[in-house]
């Protein structure tokens, strides 16, 4: 990627992934032709030089295009932003929430931050708005994805705790993944379990999923629950060990108490294998065979993410999960344990900090008065939160009834990401003060800005990140700021200053850094005898040169007696637990079903989450081609059965309503979907989609813990989106939309395209194909097809035998392959075999088309693949991967070329 803004070195710099909470080390180069290139830092302990598709395409998402450079403030006059100085923008922000707080008090102000932030970047925003402003109205992003899991941990071991590190997943005997799609999600994780599959083929993998995903491939096992079911589940299993000679008596007598009242709440709804399995809709057998293993294995590790804490039950859901681990001693020692796998790259290091509205930094407890009086003391501020604030749902439901006036948005998109994402439009449009930092001008929430500030993003900032391994790493900066754009940390440590506060006089990252240390190892007299395991005091009085030195480490961190710096891999060793009497905590856990059940009206039930080569909003991702091939548009997956009961077909269009709102995309069978459920991806905004913001379908119940929504179990209905026609464009020009009805634009290497579809009837083709891509030259080079009878046509736009546009369209959506269109806008000059291809709408050359992408990282395609396994007798994925490189990389790819080697080989068994 040709750079806008210079390096700041020639040479590497390791640096951290700014995606999943993996937190994968980089290695960032500045080549001498001045290009960016990534890869792999062999040395960082999460991912020894491993790359997913998504790390491995950073370099195609840093150009500046897009980019918030400036700061920018609304006029009053024209309701137009305008840009700004630096000093008007931060005057006007700390004006603003002065004033209001001087009006109304500081609870009516907020602060909604993100899991894209670095940790010092989250501890001032902390520190700010819990300690000199006062109020505890700062939450997350991550409110979305882990904040189960917090509540669950600090229920059971009294303390946000997670026990385990990466190594034990290829120390376990068994390892069951829970409502995680780890293979596409987690990539380099997964293939840390499927590499130890092949030295150590005993080792078991467990999948418990509604969908059947890409993971499922590899497993042994997929118990295919029903969509909430999974306290009765591990309930069951909490039972079975109990009565199978499984408990550990002397761990659950030495260091834990209430078992007694969890097997209790577990006999609630029967737990009997044969109960269990008709509530969870799996096979009694398949169900027993999980138990037994389980049983029988004290090397076990769990693994679980957003199906597990995405749910009105999420936080029961994590601890009937722990409740096993408890009982059957399986914690604390190499191969066993609970593992929480974090969505994003600093959700742990915002935890840290107390990145939640019901958390103090540094593990501390809001509700906590000798915490509070703590954190206070260490910090001098002038006041401290002594309530919880709004948490993520609740806060914009605040702004919209006019309890909050003031909110600060940083680095997050709400407007996509939040449920009942209509809702939160309201509150925006409602609300008196809107200020946001971003480094993307244009995003779904940014058009209710007042007030615009323009943030450093990845490869310009630098700080600190810790990953679902409790790992710090270092973020490191290769690329000048752009334009105006200024550290997160330094935006808000600027505003604090200009409000009057003393205490955010930092010079640099490292100083920020140094405090976050200082405090986790801070002792008062408020907080003698209380055991915190978060303890970073290692890590205290680091130089500038030192910081800038520091390596991966995993928290606790202290000094050994020589001096030296010390992490530890895993807790919990020791069987000492932070609650007051150094005991775990089992926690009654009777099961409950979704808040809201599926009906005659809305009878499916909808499933939310993530796909392999996208990211959150596609704010980054989107900018890349290589990760715009694989899933190139938002879908709906649904059972065959159901979408012929619910008049929809495959490749066409159909509506997800629910009562909250609605969504269009195209329909297709993945395979891997239950009747009476569906799944629709997270990714697609009014950017990128004209009507994809499946946020907006959505419902806004929470657990009533942790307040994490409930993303995997909203009710629906699905039906036909009826459309004239279908087409597509190619063009390295943007394409004016306005005239249809539904479009998804999605980025190529030297082109856009655009999928669409539209309600009107196009009486002259050739006329309004025209004036939709601005060709008014009747001497254009114009290629055109056209088939009144069937409404089928085919144009392309040339410019010195170079393409320029193409266009296809036809009552029906099986249009030519993009993959083929594709490769002819890498062509200087088009041959006329490949203008009579564009006429004829396939290619002349045999195999010119690769088909749709399997493998992103090397760029291979379905019919590529299969052509090899045919002409070569390919039968195997190591096989392929030698043949094309596909699956050589990541990994992630490996699920779906098993798919076409089963297929091949069942298509040859029938010829």
């Amino acid at each position: 990627m040709n750079l806008s803004q210079p390096p700041l070195s020639a040479k590497s710099t390791m640096t951290t992934c700014p995606y999943c909470g993996v937190g994968c080390g980089v290695a960032a180069s500045v080549n001498p032709d001045g290009k960016i290139s990534v890869a792999g830092d062999t040395k960082h302990p999460a991912n020894f030089g491993r790359l997913c598709v998504k790390g491995s395409a950073l370099d195609e998402t840093i150009a500046l295009d897009g980019r918030l450079l400036h700061p920018q403030i609304r006029d009053a006059a024209t309701n137009v932003l305008q840009p700004s100085s630096w000093d008007h923008a931060l005057d006007k922000v700390a004006q603003g929430f002065s004033d209001i707080i001087a009006r109304h008090g500081p609870d009516a102000v907020a602060f909604y931050v993100s899991g894209q932030l670095l940790t010092e970047d989250y501890y001032i925003a902390n520190k700010l708005m819990k300690g000199y402003i006062g109020s505890a109205n700062i939450d997350t992003n991550s409110r979305l994805c882990m904040s189960s899991a917090v509540a669950g941990h600090k229920r059971a071991f009294g303390e946000d705790l997670v026990p385990v590190c990466y190594e034990d997943l290829e120390l376990a005997d068994v390892v069951v993944l829970v409502g995680s799609n780890t293979a596409w999600c987690h990539p380099i994780l997964f293939q840390r379990i499927s590499k130890i599959r092949e030295t150590r083929p005993e080792v078991k993998l467990i999948v418990i999923d509604p969908r059947r995903t890409a993971t499922c491939e590899l497993a042994d096992l997929h118990l295919p629950i029903k969509p909430g079911t999974d306290v009765w589940l591990f309930n069951g299993l909490l039972h079975y060990l109990a009565h199978n000679g499984a408990i550990d008596q002397g761990f659950v007598d030495d260091h834990t108490n209430g078992v007694s009242a969890a097997l209790a709440a577990a006999e609630v709804g029967g737990v009997d294998v044969a109960t269990v399995a008709k509530i969870c809709k799996i096979d009694p057998q398949d169900l027993l065979d999980f138990y037994q293993l389980f049983a029988s294995s004290k090397k076990v590790i769990t693994a679980f993410s957003q199906g597990v804490n995405q749910s009105s039950s999420g936080t029961d859901k994590v601890n009937s999960i722990i409740n096993c681990h408890l009982i059957s001693g399986s914690i604390g020692q190499p191969g066993m344990g609970p593992f929480s796998i974090t969505g994003q790259p600093n959700a742990m290091g915002g935890r840290e900090v107390g990145g939640l509205a019901n958390m103090l930094a540094a593990h501390m407890d809001l509700e906590n008065a000798g915490h509070r009086q703590t954190v206070q003391t260490f910090w001098d501020s002038p006041a401290i939160a002594d309530t919880p604030g709004l948490k993520a749902v609740a806060l914009f439901e605040a702004i919209e009834q006019g309890r909050v006036k003031a909110v600060w948005i940083v680095a997050t998109n709400p407007m996509v990401s939040l449920p009942d994402a209509n809702q939160v439009q309201r509150a925006l449009e409602k609300c008196e003060l809107v200020v946001i930092s971003d480094i993307i001008e244009k995003t779904d929430t940014n058009v209710f800005a007042d007030v615009l500030l323009p943030a450093l993003g990845w490869g310009e900032k630098d700080g600190t990140v810790t990953n679902s391994e409790r790992c710090i790493s270092r973020q490191r900066s290769f690329l000048a700021a752009p334009g105006e754009a200024r550290p997160d940390w330094k935006i808000m440590c600027d505003v604090a200053q200009r409000m009057g506060f003393a205490g955010f006089d930092f010079g640099s990252v490292h100083e920020i850094f140094d405090e976050h240390a200082r405090l986790s190892a801070f002792k008062n007299d408020a907080v003698a005898g209380h055991r915190r395991v978060f303890n970073i005091a290692g890590l205290t009085g680091l130089d500038k040169a030192q910081f800038d030195a520091l390596t991966p480490i995993q928290w606790p961190v202290v000094r050994d007696a020589d001096g030296g710096v010390k992490g530890t891999q895993r807790l919990l060793a020791d069987h000492l637990y932070s609650h007051p009497d150094g005991r775990a905590r089992f926690i009654a856990t009777p099961p409950r079903g979704p808040m809201h059940a599926t009906d005659a009206e809305y009878p499916l039930a909808l499933n939310t989450g993530r796909v392999r080569d996208q990211w959150h909003t596609m704010t980054r991702t989107g900018k890349s081609a290589k990760l715009a091939d694989h899933v190139p548009e938002s879908f709906i997956d649904i059972h065959p059965q159901d979408a012929l009961l619910y008049g929809v077909r495959e490749g066409n269009l159909a509506r997800v309503s629910s009562q909250w709102g609605a969504m269009v995309a195209r329909v297709q069978h993945g395979g891997g979907i239950a009747r009476g459920s569906i799944f629709v991806p997270i990714h697609w905004s009014n950017q990128s989609a004209s009507d994809a913001r499946i946020g907006a379908v959505v419902n806004p119940v929470v657990d009533p813990v942790s307040g994490e929504p409930e993303f995997k179990h909203t009710p629906v209905r699905v039906e036909d989106f009826p459309v004239s026609w279908h087409g597509f464009v190619l063009s390295r020009e943007e394409v004016g939309l306005d005239a249809v009805t539904h479009w998804t634009r999605i980025q190529g290497r030297t082109f856009a395209r655009y999928e669409l579809a539209g309600r009107n009837v196009i009486d002259d083709h050739g006329q309004w194909v025209r004036g939709l891509l601005g060709v008014n030259d009747p001497e254009a080079d114009w290629l055109e097809y056209e088939d009144k009878t069937a409404g089928v046509y085919r144009a392309a736009y040339l410019i010195d035998d170079r393409i320029e546009t193409c266009v296809f369209i036809s009552p029906r959506p099986d249009l030519p392959s993009r993959a083929w269109l594709a490769g002819l806008f890498a062509k200087d000059v088009l041959a006329d075999a490949d203008r009579v291809g564009l006429l004829i709408g396939q290619p002349i050359e045999k195999g010119a088309d690769a088909g749709p992408t399997v493998c992103s990282c090397f760029g291979v395609g379905r019919n590529t693949i299969c052509s090899a396994i045919r002409a070569q007798g390919l039968s195997t994925v190591p096989q392929v991967t030698a043949a094309l490189k596909a699956g050589g990389n990541c990994g992630s790819c490996v699920p779906e070329i098993k798919k076409l080697l089963v297929a091949s080989l069942a298509e040859a068994l029938a010829e």
